[in-house]
Protein backbone atom coordinates (compact mmCIF):
# COMPACT_ATOMS: atom_id res chain seq x y z
CA UNK A 1 0.00 0.00 0.00
CA UNK A 2 1.17 3.33 -1.19
CA UNK A 3 2.21 5.27 2.37
CA UNK A 4 -0.52 8.18 1.17
CA UNK A 5 -3.41 5.56 0.37
CA UNK A 6 -4.75 5.47 4.18
CA UNK A 7 -4.40 9.73 4.26
CA UNK A 8 -6.62 10.06 1.35
CA UNK A 9 -9.37 7.25 2.66
CA UNK A 10 -10.00 9.12 5.64
CA UNK A 11 -11.11 12.07 4.11
CA UNK A 12 -14.13 10.03 2.43
CA UNK A 13 -17.26 10.03 3.28
CA UNK A 14 -18.76 6.89 4.75
CA UNK A 15 -20.67 5.48 1.72
CA UNK A 16 -18.05 6.68 -0.69
CA UNK A 17 -14.90 4.91 1.17
CA UNK A 18 -17.13 1.49 1.91
CA UNK A 19 -17.14 1.90 -2.32
CA UNK A 20 -13.66 2.94 -2.97
CA UNK A 21 -12.28 0.14 -0.26
CA UNK A 22 -14.80 -2.86 -1.93
CA UNK A 23 -13.92 -1.77 -5.67
CA UNK A 24 -10.21 -2.10 -5.33
CA UNK A 25 -8.14 -4.79 -4.94
CA UNK A 26 -5.96 -5.28 -1.35
CA UNK A 27 -7.58 -1.64 -0.39
CA UNK A 28 -8.27 -1.20 3.44
CA UNK A 29 -11.24 -0.54 5.10
CA UNK A 30 -10.13 0.58 8.46
CA UNK A 31 -11.84 3.99 7.30
CA UNK A 32 -15.24 3.12 8.49
CA UNK A 33 -13.77 3.36 12.46
CA UNK A 34 -13.96 7.18 11.31
CA UNK A 35 -16.41 8.01 8.78
CA UNK A 36 -19.53 5.18 9.23
CA UNK A 37 -22.57 5.99 11.01
CA UNK A 38 -22.24 3.15 13.46
CA UNK A 39 -19.07 1.00 14.44
CA UNK A 40 -19.05 -1.78 17.27
CA UNK A 41 -16.02 -4.21 17.42
CA UNK A 42 -15.73 -7.81 18.55
CA UNK A 43 -18.09 -8.78 20.49
CA UNK A 44 -21.37 -7.80 18.31
CA UNK A 45 -23.81 -10.64 17.76
CA UNK A 46 -24.20 -9.53 14.08
CA UNK A 47 -20.39 -10.60 14.16
CA UNK A 48 -20.90 -13.84 15.96
CA UNK A 49 -23.81 -14.53 13.07
CA UNK A 50 -21.34 -13.81 9.89
CA UNK A 51 -18.96 -16.25 11.63
CA UNK A 52 -21.18 -18.82 12.65
CA UNK A 53 -23.45 -19.04 9.25
CA UNK A 54 -20.54 -18.57 6.42
CA UNK A 55 -19.05 -21.27 4.96
CA UNK A 56 -16.71 -21.41 2.48
CA UNK A 57 -17.88 -23.77 -0.93
CA UNK A 58 -15.60 -26.61 1.15
CA UNK A 59 -16.92 -25.98 4.33
CA UNK A 60 -14.28 -24.19 5.74
CA UNK A 61 -15.41 -21.75 8.55
CA UNK A 62 -13.93 -18.27 8.69
CA UNK A 63 -11.74 -18.99 11.75
CA UNK A 64 -10.24 -21.91 9.97
CA UNK A 65 -9.65 -19.87 6.87
CA UNK A 66 -8.17 -16.65 9.02
CA UNK A 67 -5.84 -19.23 11.01
CA UNK A 68 -4.85 -21.37 8.82
CA UNK A 69 -3.99 -18.39 6.28
CA UNK A 70 -1.85 -16.34 9.24
CA UNK A 71 0.64 -19.39 9.46
CA UNK A 72 1.61 -19.29 5.70
CA UNK A 73 1.01 -15.32 4.62
CA UNK A 74 1.79 -12.16 5.18
CA UNK A 75 -1.53 -12.14 7.25
CA UNK A 76 -2.13 -10.70 10.91
CA UNK A 77 -5.44 -10.34 11.74
CA UNK A 78 -6.55 -7.37 14.24
CA UNK A 79 -10.17 -6.61 15.09
CA UNK A 80 -13.59 -7.17 13.73
CA UNK A 81 -16.06 -4.61 13.86
CA UNK A 82 -19.82 -3.66 12.15
CA UNK A 83 -20.27 -1.10 9.63
CA UNK A 84 -23.54 0.68 8.93
CA UNK A 85 -23.94 2.38 5.90
CA UNK A 86 -26.76 3.57 3.55
CA UNK A 87 -29.18 1.35 6.05
CA UNK A 88 -26.72 -1.77 5.31
CA UNK A 89 -24.90 -3.28 7.56
CA UNK A 90 -21.59 -5.00 7.10
CA UNK A 91 -19.05 -6.93 9.24
CA UNK A 92 -15.50 -6.96 8.92
CA UNK A 93 -12.07 -8.36 9.69
CA UNK A 94 -9.47 -5.56 9.45
CA UNK A 95 -5.66 -6.97 9.01
CA UNK A 96 -2.24 -5.68 8.48
CA UNK A 97 0.74 -7.32 6.47
CA UNK A 98 2.90 -6.96 9.22
CA UNK A 99 2.77 -6.77 12.94
CA UNK A 100 4.67 -3.30 13.91
CA UNK A 101 2.31 -1.66 10.76
CA UNK A 102 0.40 1.45 12.03
CA UNK A 103 -3.19 0.94 12.66
CA UNK A 104 -4.50 3.52 9.79
CA UNK A 105 -2.43 1.35 7.57
CA UNK A 106 -4.69 -1.62 7.33
CA UNK A 107 -6.97 -3.64 5.18
CA UNK A 108 -10.05 -5.30 4.94
CA UNK A 109 -12.25 -8.22 4.51
CA UNK A 110 -15.45 -7.30 4.43
CA UNK A 111 -19.08 -9.45 4.43
CA UNK A 112 -22.33 -7.65 3.56
CA UNK A 113 -25.48 -8.79 5.85
CA UNK A 114 -28.73 -7.95 3.38
CA UNK A 115 -31.78 -7.23 5.30
CA UNK A 116 -33.35 -10.61 4.46
CA UNK A 117 -30.44 -12.22 6.23
CA UNK A 118 -28.17 -13.25 3.68
CA UNK A 119 -24.36 -13.03 4.17
CA UNK A 120 -22.59 -12.38 1.06
CA UNK A 121 -18.79 -11.84 1.17
CA UNK A 122 -18.33 -8.27 -0.23
CA UNK A 123 -14.56 -7.49 -0.35
CA UNK A 124 -13.77 -8.87 -4.61
CA UNK A 125 -10.10 -9.25 -3.95
CA UNK A 126 -10.93 -11.23 -0.90
CA UNK A 127 -13.11 -13.82 -3.19
CA UNK A 128 -10.43 -16.43 -3.44
CA UNK A 129 -11.37 -17.23 0.20
CA UNK A 130 -14.59 -18.90 -1.00
CA UNK A 131 -12.54 -21.85 -2.79
CA UNK A 132 -10.72 -21.66 0.79
CA UNK A 133 -7.98 -21.36 3.07
CA UNK A 134 -5.15 -22.12 0.42
CA UNK A 135 -6.99 -20.27 -2.47
CA UNK A 136 -7.37 -17.28 -0.61
CA UNK A 137 -3.31 -17.94 0.80
CA UNK A 138 -1.91 -18.20 -2.27
CA UNK A 139 -3.56 -15.08 -3.61
CA UNK A 140 -2.31 -13.29 -0.87
CA UNK A 141 1.19 -14.36 -1.41
CA UNK A 142 1.37 -13.25 -5.07
CA UNK A 143 0.09 -10.12 -4.30
CA UNK A 144 3.32 -10.13 -1.98
CA UNK A 145 5.48 -11.05 -4.48
CA UNK A 146 3.96 -8.40 -7.20
CA UNK A 147 4.15 -5.68 -4.14
CA UNK A 148 7.83 -6.14 -3.81
CA UNK A 149 7.08 -7.92 -0.72
CA UNK A 150 10.19 -9.58 1.36
CA UNK A 151 10.55 -12.62 3.04
CA UNK A 152 7.22 -13.74 0.96
CA UNK A 153 6.29 -17.41 1.20
CA UNK A 154 7.60 -18.77 -2.49
CA UNK A 155 7.81 -22.73 -1.02
CA UNK A 156 3.68 -22.16 -0.75
CA UNK A 157 3.32 -20.46 -3.60
CA UNK A 158 5.14 -22.70 -5.86
CA UNK A 159 3.74 -26.44 -4.26
CA UNK A 160 1.75 -28.14 -6.32
CA UNK A 161 -0.08 -29.64 -3.50
CA UNK A 162 -1.65 -26.15 -2.68
CA UNK A 163 -3.40 -26.31 -5.96
CA UNK A 164 -5.63 -29.36 -5.40
CA UNK A 165 -8.59 -27.15 -5.22
CA UNK A 166 -8.73 -27.04 -9.01
CA UNK A 167 -10.14 -30.41 -10.23
CA UNK A 168 -10.18 -31.79 -13.69
CA UNK A 169 -11.26 -34.71 -15.29
CA UNK A 170 -8.00 -36.30 -14.89
CA UNK A 171 -7.67 -35.42 -10.97
CA UNK A 172 -6.74 -32.73 -8.71
CA UNK A 173 -4.51 -30.07 -10.40
CA UNK A 174 -1.64 -30.53 -8.06
CA UNK A 175 -1.46 -34.24 -8.30
CA UNK A 176 -1.37 -34.06 -11.81
CA UNK A 177 1.65 -31.60 -11.74
CA UNK A 178 3.72 -33.56 -9.48
CA UNK A 179 2.94 -36.79 -11.64
CA UNK A 180 4.03 -34.72 -15.02
CA UNK A 181 7.14 -33.64 -13.20
CA UNK A 182 5.71 -29.76 -13.22
CA UNK A 183 7.52 -27.40 -11.54
CA UNK A 184 5.65 -23.65 -10.86
CA UNK A 185 7.60 -20.45 -11.56
CA UNK A 186 6.72 -17.23 -11.31
CA UNK A 187 3.88 -15.41 -12.29
CA UNK A 188 1.27 -17.18 -9.91
CA UNK A 189 -2.11 -15.59 -10.02
CA UNK A 190 -5.36 -16.72 -7.85
CA UNK A 191 -8.15 -14.51 -8.91
CA UNK A 192 -11.59 -13.44 -8.30
CA UNK A 193 -12.83 -11.46 -12.09
CA UNK A 194 -15.68 -9.29 -11.39
CA UNK A 195 -18.12 -8.77 -14.65
CA UNK A 196 -17.13 -5.08 -15.20
CA UNK A 197 -21.15 -3.43 -16.06
CA UNK A 198 -20.13 -1.38 -19.15
CA UNK A 199 -18.47 -4.22 -20.51
CA UNK A 200 -21.32 -6.93 -19.97
CA UNK A 201 -20.09 -9.08 -22.93
CA UNK A 202 -16.92 -9.76 -21.17
CA UNK A 203 -15.64 -12.59 -19.08
CA UNK A 204 -16.39 -11.99 -15.25
CA UNK A 205 -17.75 -13.21 -12.45
CA UNK A 206 -15.35 -15.92 -12.21
CA UNK A 207 -12.24 -17.42 -10.28
CA UNK A 208 -9.24 -17.81 -12.28
CA UNK A 209 -6.15 -19.91 -11.31
CA UNK A 210 -2.96 -18.92 -13.76
CA UNK A 211 0.50 -20.88 -13.40
CA UNK A 212 3.40 -20.71 -15.51
CA UNK A 213 5.22 -24.35 -15.42
CA UNK A 214 8.78 -26.14 -16.17
CA UNK A 215 8.13 -29.91 -16.77
CA UNK A 216 10.75 -32.36 -17.06
CA UNK A 217 9.16 -34.63 -19.73
CA UNK A 218 9.24 -34.41 -23.32
CA UNK A 219 7.18 -32.35 -25.27
CA UNK A 220 7.25 -29.28 -27.22
CA UNK A 221 9.43 -26.83 -25.18
CA UNK A 222 6.40 -24.38 -26.09
CA UNK A 223 4.87 -26.08 -22.75
CA UNK A 224 7.41 -27.80 -21.27
CA UNK A 225 9.37 -24.45 -20.53
CA UNK A 226 7.19 -21.26 -18.74
CA UNK A 227 3.87 -23.27 -20.01
CA UNK A 228 1.38 -21.54 -19.54
CA UNK A 229 -2.10 -22.86 -17.59
CA UNK A 230 -5.01 -21.43 -16.78
CA UNK A 231 -7.94 -22.77 -15.24
CA UNK A 232 -11.34 -21.05 -14.63
CA UNK A 233 -14.65 -21.68 -12.95
CA UNK A 234 -17.50 -19.58 -12.57
CA UNK A 235 -20.12 -20.05 -9.78
CA UNK A 236 -21.55 -23.26 -9.28
CA UNK A 237 -20.09 -24.71 -12.25
CA UNK A 238 -16.58 -26.88 -12.48
CA UNK A 239 -13.46 -25.84 -13.53
CA UNK A 240 -12.76 -25.52 -17.34
CA UNK A 241 -9.24 -25.03 -18.94
CA UNK A 242 -8.55 -22.21 -20.69
CA UNK A 243 -5.23 -22.62 -21.99
CA UNK A 244 -3.40 -25.26 -24.46
CA UNK A 245 -1.55 -27.05 -21.90
CA UNK A 246 -4.20 -26.71 -19.21
CA UNK A 247 -6.83 -28.50 -21.73
CA UNK A 248 -4.11 -31.10 -22.29
CA UNK A 249 -3.62 -31.75 -17.84
CA UNK A 250 -7.71 -31.65 -18.49
CA UNK A 251 -7.72 -34.27 -21.23
CA UNK A 252 -4.71 -36.62 -20.65
CA UNK A 253 -3.31 -39.15 -18.08
CA UNK A 254 0.23 -37.54 -16.62
CA UNK A 255 3.22 -38.58 -19.24
CA UNK A 256 1.10 -39.02 -21.99
CA UNK A 257 -0.11 -35.36 -22.55
CA UNK A 258 1.58 -34.70 -25.82
CA UNK A 259 1.52 -38.31 -27.04
CA UNK A 260 -1.44 -37.63 -29.42
CA UNK A 261 -0.63 -34.31 -31.31
CA UNK A 262 -1.66 -33.97 -35.02
CA UNK A 263 1.67 -33.46 -36.84
CA UNK A 264 0.36 -29.63 -38.40
CA UNK A 265 -0.14 -28.80 -34.59
CA UNK A 266 3.63 -29.66 -33.31
CA UNK A 267 4.66 -28.01 -36.62
CA UNK A 268 3.39 -24.96 -35.74
CA UNK A 269 4.54 -24.81 -31.65
CA UNK A 270 7.87 -25.87 -32.56
CA UNK A 271 8.54 -24.45 -35.76
CA UNK A 272 9.43 -25.88 -39.38
CA UNK A 273 11.99 -28.64 -39.51
CA UNK A 274 14.98 -27.87 -41.13
CA UNK A 275 15.63 -29.19 -44.61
Amino acid sequence: MKPDRPTVLKKMSGSRALLFCLGRSLICLAVLAATSNRVCANDSPLIERVKSTWRAQNGETIEQIISNVSKVAQFVPRMWGVAELDQNEYVFVSWTRHQDVKSDEQYAITWKVALDGTIELASTYAKPMELGWRALALSLIASEVRDGERDANLRFLHDPTNFNFVTTTQGRLGDLLRQGRCTIVEPVGVDYLPKRNDKPTEKGDLWRVLLLVNCNIPGPRYFTHNGVITFEKSEGQDWEPQSSLAKRIAAFPPGSWFDRMEPKEREELEGPRPQ
